[in-house]
């Protein structure tokens, strides 16, 4: 044996005997047992979704300290890790792999466009990990083959339902649809087309726009030509603002139905009073009479110094850490992931006793109770896609406020 060999195998008898010692003290033991559970977030904290990113991500952090504060789940600390998906697909690739290989996190929490959560998903999927989201493509449902895809947001065909409603009530008769060229923005028109045809008939004119670019006139007076009396958009704020700019120059009458995400508080900052007035919203809403959303209102508020009702994502993220935790609780001591992911809709749907917080719900599965989440972004009661239908608000921009005019709430699929 070489003084290499001899040396490496002393070291090696040496560790292993620090190893053993440390193993016996009861220190050890409590935090072998206990361990903690690794999670990641990607949210939007830059790019086209950077109103909403950091919102979200602190009410991911406010739900950990809860969880953590309550004694873990399942015998387990939350262990938080973060990047920023930058609102890019391939930024979130490059992060989510460094969450999977580096951090080896067991979900993924967080992402907010769709374009991004259709690019991780392959990831977490070869992984086989939790992917957690707020985006509305249809996609995300038939691509989630492993039923490790879970979506808090209402998917694009009920968000482009409920622009069929307002429509309606807003008594508009003569509907064009513009759309970002990607997967949410296509997909909410769709949406919208669907409902709007089998029941009144034709759109009038229908245009898919690409995104980034300076000038969207050509567009908008195809659009214009139709003379809609609504222009319904699957749109972001960064091209809202450049299409709601040029058509208020063009002086046509016309109204909009736009997304909130897209006409937001952001967009009357930008464009100022005159240009948005009038411009409707149509946006998912909060579980507002829920008292999981009251608490994380006053949590919210006390961190982020606004309330939770200026950021629906931000209900929605701290609704996934809960769930997450009450299926870990559910499933016991040192479950894999798979088995934490198979107790997430036995913890949020009924039966079971409604909860509105983790420690609640904890406390019952302790006493081997059923329980039912009721979040305080929706009910929370997941399909089979693992998809949740929330409600919408009806939304009016009035002299640069955004007032709510009325709730929309579709029929569960």
């Amino acid at each position: 044996m070489g003084s290499n060999d001899h040396n490496s195998r002393r070291d090696f008898l040496a560790m292993a005997a620090g190893l053993a010692a440390l193993a016996a003290s009861p220190r050890y033991a409590c935090a072998q047992a206990s361990g903690s559970l690794r999670i990641g977030t990607l949210c939007p904290i830059s790019g086209g979704g950077s109103s909403y990113g950091s919102g979200m991500q602190k009410a991911i952090e406010i739900a950990v300290a809860e969880i953590n504060g309550a004694g873990g789940a399942g015998g387990r600390k939350l262990e938080l890790f973060s990047e920023d998906s930058q609102t890019k697909p391939e930024a979130a690739v490059l992060a989510a792999k460094k969450l999977i290989e580096v951090n080896k996190v067991q979900a993924i929490l967080g992402t907010w466009s769709s374009g991004v959560t259709l690019a991780v998903m392959p990831l977490t999927d070869a992984a086989n990990i939790i992917e957690m989201n707020t985006s509305g493509a249809p996609a995300i449902s038939t691509q989630d083959t492993k039923d490790l895809v879970w979506r808090f947001q209402a998917t694009n065909d009920q968000i482009g339902a409920a622009f069929a409603v307002a429509s309606e009530k807003r008594g508009f008769k003569r509907p064009a649809t513009m759309a970002f060229n990607n997967a949410s923005g296509i997909g909410n028109v769709e949406g919208f087309k669907k409902v709007w045809e089998k029941k009144h008939g034709k759109v009038v004119a229908s245009i898919v726009y690409e995104p980034n670019r300076p000038s969207y006139r050509t567009e908008l007076q195809q659009i214009l030509a139709a003379k809609p009396d609504v222009i319904v958009t699957g749109s972001y704020l960064p091209d809202s603002t450049i299409i709601l700019r040029e058509w208020y120059q063009t002086g046509q009458d016309a109204k909009w139905i736009m997304p909130g995400w897209a006409a937001n508080s952001d967009l009357v900052k930008v464009l100022g009073n005159d240009v948005v007035e009038g411009v409707i919203a149509v946006d998912a809403i909060s579980n507002e009479g829920a008292a999981s959303y009251k608490h994380l209102d006053a949590e919210y508020q006390k961190a982020v110094g606004k309330p939770v009702s200026t950021n629906v994502y931000a209900a929605m993220t701290y609704d996934m850490v809960v769930c997450l935790a009450l299926a870990m609780e559910a499933a016991g001591a040192n479950a894999a992931i798979t088995q934490v992911n198979a107790k997430i809709r036995d913890v949020a749907n009924p039966p079971g006793a409604k909860v509105f917080s983790f420690a609640e719900g904890k406390k019952l599965l302790d006493q081997k109770q059923k329980v039912n989440y009721e979040g305080a972004s929706s009910r929370l009661d997941f399909d089979k896609y693992g998809d949740v239908t929330p409600d919408f608000g009806l939304y009016v921009i009035e002299k640069g406020q955004i007032v709510r005019k009325d709730v929309i709430t579709l029929a569960m699929s």
